[in-house]
């Protein structure tokens, strides 16, 4: 037998089974499956006595279509099923002796005259009752494709009771709007898509060449810039030994950059008018590191402009540079439009789950890198490229391996039940608990890998005391992220605080800055039970229906999702891809019958914990301890290795590399034959999510939108008066960085308000300490990545590895809960900033 992959179905017996068929010519059968791929679908029959009214009809299918009779489909019960999983499908094997790789995919009864397909699975039993006759009942439950994905469970049970004329209308009229919305939907992206791309295919990359020159006190560079248009802005961008921070000009070596432009007197002016612009930059003591430098000039007209270099170093001696140069034709203010107007649109395509975040992701950054080349700054793309943070995206993959390979032990579902026996059985605690470790844990760790380790192990959790585990996964994550913000190390904002030289030389080293924020986080911590339990006031942990229910739709769910995944470019795959959504089917009509005798009980409180845990620790053990001694030890050694890498500079390993080394090591110990089920479970869409939002959020920082949030900061602290300006720049900075940090990502934000800060703080007119501005930064910045799904790492990683397992969150789901708690938790924080800045006075 084989199946081959045409327009329809076609499923032939080999010879030997000729005989057989001979006695199968007298079928009775009031049930047919047309074996059409597109949508395969069970026509309903009549009665016995036209049996040969139906086998005349069905003798004259044409040729290529498939008819599999089957009268009475009989579920195979427990004493003679066998196990059934995706795995074994696609291996073509099973644990059972009676099924190997040469069992037929139909086969027939024993009666010589039934023929149907035969999915093995212990949990389908009871199937002795016939299925329903109704012909418009059959149809609608059964049709596959577009029309099975969108209609769900709960209108299929409900709608039984209605007029089927009724339903027929509703189904046609709903199917009619939900078609029209699909083809607006996709017709108004692509034209958006089609516009974007011809702006971006329109403008040349920007080919300035880049100058190399050395200045000294006593030899300066100058250059002419010409062709210059009308209100065009100049770019420069120039990289050499460049520090941080302000200049203290008695002390310090720097370099002064002059841009000038002359435009004569005009029939309107007498006079000539010259605007001079000075950008000075100090130098780095060492001049051992090159780092690039942007800074952008509003020129009056096209006339042409004088640039002068020159540098003040000690002992005159001569400093090398590089310089290039760019012409941009929007003002700041439309940059900044346009980067609003694009951010705005990507939270909307995400909101409302107009299409998957990984797309809207890109789109929006396909629309940022068409806004640069209209403004004439569009980048090419080995700069494209060079945006992209790939550390993340190593350190993601290699812990996704780690994490795929460990999941294989049996760890997770150990783990699991060990929980549930430390909150003996009860909810609120091991919710409590797992909250604080994972809080302990992102302290010292990266919040992606805690989030990457207990992931697996709540969900595992949630299904075995039928929770949702939604809400306990957002609670997990929003805690994962506070409690990354108590070190210098548990979050990548205070990473760079910490690495600044400047703020060293300030005094916010690594044990100060640790203490303070550790003190402010723990106060912030022990707050956010009391509200968490408070936002879980009114919604039920548990599942309204019985365990049973909620494990068979999960299974409905991840069966129809492995079939969709599908593709079917061979016989094979065609075959697997039909009698998964056949399993599909018959579970779906197992739902059915327990829907209608289930009586809804719900237990708040688990009273048999103790029998519960010896049946759990009997069910779910360590399935490979081989394995596990493995996976424990490399995981071991690559956590003692993320230890080091933050306290110890000698080691040149940077976390993705660690990661990846990781899950090279692991590869080898565990001798993985089958690689591509390892690949499988790596979160592909994830990582690209992130290539594409590391694109984005740079192609907006080049439009000029962090640069102008940071500017706009600094004027509205500047313009409160000089008694209440220490408060209100605390207040400004912790909110504009709590906000800014749920929209786009805290790490490039941080890096530009770092600078701003300091400038801010060694202004004469302000005369303010800086302190307590960056500790504002940095409570704002880590504590408002829980504004929305996408403003952490972790956010995305959790959502990721959830939608795996069939329990993804929508961005709303992630919302509801968390921008409450980041807007409670950043006023705890700002009480505990004012507390300690205002009240006791700790600036110094």
């Amino acid at each position: 037998m084989y199946l081959e992959n045409k327009s329809n179905l076609e499923i032939e017996m080999s010879q030997t089974s000729a005989q057989g068929h001979q006695g199968r010519n007298s079928l009775r059968s009031p049930e047919a499956v047309a074996g059409n791929f597109g949508e395969l679908r069970l026509l309903q029959g009549i009665s016995e006595r036209r049996d040969t009214q139906k086998l005349q009809q069905s003798a004259v299918l044409p040729s290529g279509q498939c008819v599999i009779h089957t009268e009475g489909f009989v579920p195979v019960r427990q004493e003679d099923g066998h196990n059934f999983s995706a795995v074994n499908i696609l291996r073509g094997k099973s644990n059972s002796a009676n099924v190997s790789e040469r069992s037929p995919l139909l086969r027939f009864s024993q009666d010589d005259s039934i023929t149907y397909l035969t999915l093995h699975d212990p949990s389908f039993v009871g199937g002795e009752e016939p299925w329903d006759s109704g012909s418009l009942d059959v149809e609608r439950r059964y049709r596959l494709g577009s029309e099975v994905t969108s209609l769900s469970l709960s209108r299929s049970s409900s709608s039984e009771k209605n007029d089927p004329l009724d339903l027929n209308l509703g189904f046609k009229f709903a199917s009619s709007v939900k078609c029209c919305f699909r083809v607006s939907k996709v017709a108004t992206i692509f034209a958006i898509v089609i516009l974007c791309s011809l702006f971006f295919s329109m403008y040349p990359d920007r080919d300035n060449p880049w100058r190399m020159l050395a200045v000294s006190p006593t030899e300066s560079f100058s250059m002419n810039v010409t062709n210059f248009r009308d209100n065009a802005l100049l770019k420069l961008q120039v990289a050499g030994p460049f520090a941080g921070g302000v200049i203290d000009f008695n002390t310090q070596e720097y370099i002064l950059i002059q841009v000038e432009q002359t435009e004569p007197s005009g029939q309107r002016r007498r006079r000539t008018q010259q605007v001079i612009h000075n950008w000075t930059i100090p130098l780095h003591a060492e001049r051992s590191d090159q780092i690039l430098l942007t800074k952008t000039f509003e020129m009056l007209s096209s006339d042409p402009i004088i640039i002068t270099i020159q540098a003040f170093p000690e002992d005159n001696e001569v400093v090398p540079l590089s310089m290039t140069h760019q012409s941009l034709y929007v003002s700041v203010e439309t940059q900044v439009a346009i980067a609003g107007i694009i951010l705005a649109g990507v939270y909307v395509l995400i909101i409302f789950e107009i299409v998957h975040r990984t797309l809207a992701a890109m789109l929006g950054s396909l629309a940022a890198l068409a806004a640069l080349a209209v403004i004439g700054d569009r980048p090419s793309l080995v700069t494209v490229v060079e945006w992209i943070d790939y550390e993340t995206l190593a350190l993601l993959f290699g812990m996704m391996v780690l994490v795929a390979i460990f999941s294989e032990t049996g760890f997770f579902d150990y783990c699991a039940v060990k929980a549930y026996q430390l909150s003996r059985g009860r909810v609120w605690p091991m919710i409590i608990i797992l909250c604080l470790i994972a809080a302990i844990l992102s302290a010292f760790l990266d919040n992606v890998t805690t989030m990457m380790l207990f992931t697996p192990v709540t969900i595992r959790l949630c299904e075995v005391l039928n929770l949702d585990p939604r809400h306990v996964l957002i609670a997990e994550v929003i805690f994962t992220n506070i409690g990354g913000a108590a070190t210098a190390v548990g979050d990548p904002p205070n990473v760079i605080i910490v690495s600044n030289q400047d703020l060293r030389r300030e005094g916010i080293d690594f044990a100060s800055f640790t203490g303070y924020m550790f003190l402010g986080i723990c106060l912030v911590l022990f707050t956010s039970f009391p509200f968490l339990r408070m936002l879980y006031w009114n919604k039920k942990l548990y599942n309204k229906e019985s365990i049973e229910i909620v494990e068979l739709k999960h299974e409905i769910l991840v069966w129809r999702q492995t079939a969709q995944r599908i593709n079917p470019a061979s016989r094979e795959e065609t075959a697997v891809k039909c009698l998964l959504m056949q399993k599909v089917l018959n579970l779906e009509s197992l739902l059915r019958k327990m829907m209608k005798t289930f009586q809804r009980q719900i237990s708040q409180e688990d009273k048999n914990w103790e029998q519960n845990i010896q049946e759990l620790q009997k069910k779910h053990r360590i399935t490979d301890k081989v394995l596990l001694v493995k996976c424990a030890s490399v995981l071991g050694v690559v956590i003692f290795m993320f230890f080091l890498n933050s306290f110890v500079p000698s080691i040149h390993l940077e976390l993705g590399w660690i990661a990846i080394l990781g899950a090279l090591w692991l590869l080898v110990l565990a001798d993985i034959q089958d690689f591509e089920i390892i690949l499988h479970r790596v979160e592909w869409a994830t990582l690209l999510f992130f290539a594409a939002l590391f694109v984005l959020m740079e192609a907006l920082a080049q439009l000029q939108l962090i640069d102008y949030i940071g500017e706009q900061t600094a004027l509205l602290i500047k313009a409160v008066p000089e008694d209440q300006r220490l408060a209100i720049a605390i207040i400004l900075v912790m909110w504009v960085s709590a906000l800014a940090s749920s929209l786009i990502d805290n790490i490039p934000f941080t890096a530009t308000m770092i600078p701003v800060l300091i400038n801010l703080s060694q202004d004469a007119d302000v005369n303010l300490p800086v302190k307590p501005l960056i500790f504002a930064l940095a409570m704002g910045a880590c504590l408002g990545g829980n504004g929305t799904l996408i403003g952490a790492s972790a956010n995305v990683v959790c959502a990721g590895i959830a939608e795996q397992h069939g329990y993804g969150f929508s961005f709303v789901e992630f919302f509801k809960l968390g921008f409450p708690m980041m807007m409670m938790t950043c006023m705890i924080a700002m009480c505990y900033l004012l507390a300690t800045h205002i009240g006791l006075g700790w600036n110094m």
